[in-house]
């Protein structure tokens, strides 16, 4: 059995994000929440929060046992690019894009045995 969350249009670069995803997968839950919290990098409290909705997904969705969650999965896609332009120097202008991400975190019980 595995329970998802999903974040979507996360304003982060997916580069960025999924330095930090990296980190994580394959982990335990409480592991994960203290690499988190321990990580200085702006994706961490981010990708914990979609941690803990996927947590509780599982918990209240498929009764399964907080204690035994493991993260399967966890990616980082790219979402929308906003596009924006800054002025530079004799009248032209140069591209700035602000990249989103979507982040997917799919928790599941580690097997016994």
């Amino acid at each position: 059995m595995q329970a998802k969350a999903v974040a979507r249009t996360v304003r982060i670069a997916p580069r960025k994000a999924r330095l930090v995803m990296d980190l994580i997968r394959g982990k335990q839950i409480g592991e994960a929440v203290a690499i988190l919290r321990h990580t200085p990098k702006a994706a961490s409290p981010i990708i914990e929060k979609v941690l803990n909705s996927a947590v509780a997904n599982a918990e209240h969705n498929y009764e399964m046992d907080i204690n035994s969650l493991v993260i399967s999965e966890g990616f980082v896609d790219e979402g929308p690019t906003l596009k924006r332009f800054r002025p530079r120097a004799m009248g032209r202008a140069s591209a700035i894009n602000k990249r989103t991400s979507h982040i997917t975190i799919i928790v599941s019980e580690k097997k016994e045995g």
